[in-house]
C-alpha cells in the first residue's frame, strides 16, 4: 500500500485566524492581504490540491504580506470543490483530469490585470506549492508578465519545453518527498544547466516530506522546524532579489 502521495497529515491542525480579505475578480473569488503601507510589488499564492481556503496556504499569503507585498491567492479551482482528505486516492488521477495545474493561464491572466489596475502592482511575482508548484513552473515559461517564481515540490514532467524559463525561478523540494525522485530532480538541473538563459535555483531540505513548506508554526515538528523556516527564508530571500 502506498501512501497518498499529496496527503501529508492535514489532520493535527491548529486553527487560523487570517489577516486578509476575500474579494471577487471577475469569475474568481480570491484571498488577498496587503501590507500596511503602499507598494508597487505584488506576489500571486498559487495554492495546492486543498485549494485556496485551506488555512495554510492562508497562512502563507498573510506571511509574504508581512514582508512588504501585496499577496493575492485566487480561486484557481474556479468554484468547484478541492480534493478533500476524505477523497479516495483512486479518484485522484480522474479529479487531476479536471483540475489541470497547466491551463491556469487565463485566470492569471485575470489576477494580473487585477493587480496592474486596481492595486498599481509593476512588479508581480508568483509562489505555488505542490499543485501549484506545478503550475508555477508552467506559468514562468508561458507568462513574461511574472518577474519571478518559486516553485515548491511540483512535480517535475520531462519534456524539452520543460526548461527555457521567461525570468528567474526557484525550485525547492523535500528530500523525502515519494512523490518526486531524486533522479528527477537531478535531470531538471542538467536540463537547465543546457536550456536555460535566466537564473535560476534548485534546493532540496533534508528530512522533508512533501508539502512540509506550507506548515504553521505551531504544527510544525521540532526537527524540521529548522529546515522549514530556512526553506521560507529562501523563498522570500528570491522574490527580495528580483521584486
Amino acid at each position: 500500500q502506498m501512501a497518498d502521495p499529496f496527503l501529508y497529515n492535514t489532520g493535527e491542525r491548529s486553527q487560523y485566524g487570517c489577516l486578509g480579505h476575500e474579494v471577487q475578480i471577475e469569475h474568481i473569488k480570491a484571498y488577498v492581504c496587503r501590507p500596511s503601507f503602499f507598494t508597487d510589488k505584488a506576489v500571486i499564492v498559487i495554492h495546492d490540491i486543498f485549494g485556496w481556503q485551506f488555512p495554510d496556504i492562508r497562512y502563507i499569503v498573510d506571511l509574504i504580506a508581512g514582508h512588504g507585498y501585496i499577496t493575492i491567492c485566487p480561486d484557481f479551482f474556479k468554484g468547484t470543490d478541492p480534493w478533500k482528505t476524505t477523497d479516495h486516492w483512486a479518484d485522484f488521477a480522474d479529479w487531476m483530469k479536471d483540475h489541470d495545474p497547466m491551463k491556469v493561464d487565463k485566470e492569471t491572466d485575470v489576477v494580473l490585470k487585477y493587480l496592474k489596475e486596481q492595486c498599481g502592482a509593476k512588479k508581480i511575482g508568483i509562489v505555488g506549492f505542490s499543485w501549484g508548484g506545478m503550475a508555477v513552473h508552467h506559468l514562468m515559461l508561458k507568462n513574461p508578465q511574472l518577474t519571478a517564481g518559486v516553485s515548491l515540490y511540483g512535480i517535475i514532467r520531462d519534456s524539452e519545453e520543460r526548461y527555457n524559463l521567461l525570468n528567474p525561478t526557484f525550485f525547492i523540494f523535500g528530500e523525502k518527498d515519494h512523490t518526486i525522485s531524486y533522479d528527477q530532480i537531478i535531470l531538471l538541473e542538467e536540463k537547465l544547466k543546457q536550456y536555460c538563459k535566466v537564473a535560476y535555483k534548485i534546493k532540496v531540505y533534508p528530512g522533508q516530506v512533501h508539502g512540509f513548506a506550507q506548515l504553521k508554526p505551531e504544527d510544525m515538528k521540532p526537527d524540521d522546524k529548522p529546515y522549514i523556516e530556512e526553506a521560507r527564508k529562501d523563498m522570500i530571500d528570491w522574490i527580495k532579489m528580483f521584486i
